[in-house]
């Protein structure tokens, strides 16, 4: 849970450094655009190739050696000296967290079974969730410490002391697991899912900022024959008794192919709602980054106090828990629009508090049960690479998310947004994120009632 929280915490957590960075090492927006994109299109394009190299070589293996890298990697990071420096290590950042994350739910999958699966997966979804809730608030905390004087630097060296202790722990507590009887790594499948997915994540998150020239539209439909082509060499290699990258027996299992497409319409309410959230408190309301995180807590509380009531709720409901959660996540995003608008520009946002403790709530209620009701069919031979699969989905879905509600926020706020406008951005991106919850509500009930073994 360790490797997974940092990595993931790192997806998030650069935001709060952005004032520093503009100041301190006179980044460019072209510059602090880029912190990110290096990040995201490393993690979204090798998340696939990393739970198969858990699969072949090993899945404690792969996971230390993606947790050395990501140390590594942080530590780069938070002793950068020009933007260049940053910018690279931040692309390792990500091909490191792709080695990582698909490992974790590889090695869940094979060292737990029956209902300590499920307190496991659940333990994975609490995690993942503290990552992103906390996200701004942990950055926050430890920029306003300016630990030794270290400022934006210390969000990227928090990672080293951690790094260092789990690769310390992960050969004394963590089974080592691989698939049985296969070898070789699928090279070409490596290539175009690489390339397919490249294309799609590359104007997703740049495409906005610069006004979507003609190569994003170009590059977004190159993905379509490049993941098309990547498809057909899988069913091809399957059909010849070979060992595809990502096995299409996976797709079989309606949990598995439903579930993904869940998580990835999920997800993109989740990033999304961070991103909004935060513009509206820092840039709508004047809170800093260290108040924004603080009002981030109502949120997390929720969350955690779902995320332990989840597994009594999946025990009753089933699929229909995933149902409960997405709805009261759209109910709470339906009602923060209502306050936020009843607050204007002058009203305290301790109004808000209610509604995010409800938001948190239906947080929790999906993403803790969540991992469970999808993965716990899957064969433990294709763990990490279903794992993987799961990862992408979640991963496409953040950046997705972002590009699309970034449109409709910044398309309601204006170019140059005022404090109105912000409030306005974020009212119509709440409403916006209720009817994908809906949808997600509609998506669950094509999940099995139970899931078969695949």
């Amino acid at each position: 849970m360790a490797g997974l929280f940092i990595t993931n915490l790192d997806f998030f957590i650069v935001n709060v450094a952005i004032p520093s960075l503009q100041t301190n090492m006179h980044a460019t927006a072209a510059e602090i655009q880029l912190i990110a994109v290096t990040f995201t299109i490393g993690l979204a394009a090798l998340l696939i190739t990393g739970g198969r190299l858990g699969d072949l070589y090993g899945r404690r293996k792969v996971y230390s050696a993606g947790v050395l890298l990501f140390t590594v990697a942080s530590l780069a990071c938070g002793l950068a000296q020009n933007m260049t420096e940053l910018i690279i290590a931040r692309g390792v950042q990500g091909a490191a967290a792709a080695l990582v994350i698909p490992q974790v739910l590889g090695i869940l999958t094979t060292t737990y079974s029956g209902k300590h699966r499920a307190v496991a997966f659940n333990a994975y979804g609490i995690a993942l969730g503290a990552a992103a809730v906390f996200g701004q608030l942990i950055g926050g905390l430890l920029i306003q410490a300016d630990l030794f004087g270290s400022d934006w630097r210390s969000i990227f060296l928090i990672n080293v002391p951690i790094g260092v202790l789990v690769l310390a722990l992960t050969p004394k507590l963590v089974p080592e697991s691989k698939s049985e009887g296969r070898t070789g790594l699928d090279w070409t499948g490596v290539v175009l899912v690489t390339a397919g997915l490249t294309a799609v994540v590359l104007p997703l998150v740049i495409g906005r900022e610069e006004d979507w020239p003609v190569w994003t539209w170009f590059c977004m439909a190159a993905a379509v024959p490049l993941l098309g082509a990547f498809w057909a060499s899988q069913r091809r290699l399957a059909a010849r008794g070979k060992s595809p990258l990502v096995s299409p027996s996976l797709f079989r299992d309606r949990a598995f192919s439903v579930g993904s497409v869940a998580i990835l319409v999920y997800f993109s309410v989740m990033a999304s709602f961070f991103l909004v959230l935060a513009l509206y408190l820092q840039q709508g309301r004047g809170a800093s980054a260290l108040e924004s995180g603080l009002l981030f807590v109502p949120l997390g509380l929720g969350f955690f106090v779902a995320s332990a009531m989840a597994p009594k709720f999946a025990a009753k409901l089933g699929r229909q828990a995933l149902t409960l959660g997405a709805m009261v996540v759209a109910a709470g995003d339906i009602a923060f629009a209502q306050t936020a608008s009843q607050l204007g520009a002058t009203g305290s946002v301790g109004w808000c508090v209610p509604v995010m403790v409800v938001c948190g709530f239906g947080m929790g209620l999906v993403v803790a049960p969540l991992t469970s009701l999808v993965l716990e069919s899957v064969a433990p031979e294709h763990a990490a690479a279903a794992s993987g699969v799961f990862s992408t989905g979640q991963e496409m879905g953040n950046v997705l998310g972002i590009a699309v509600i970034g449109v409709v926020f910044f398309g309601e706020a204006g170019e140059h947004p005022s404090a109105q406008g912000y409030g306005d951005g974020f009212m119509l991106s709440l409403y916006v994120q209720a009817g994908i919850c809906v949808l997600v509500a509609l998506l669950v009930q094509l999940l099995p009632r139970k899931a078969s073994k695949a």
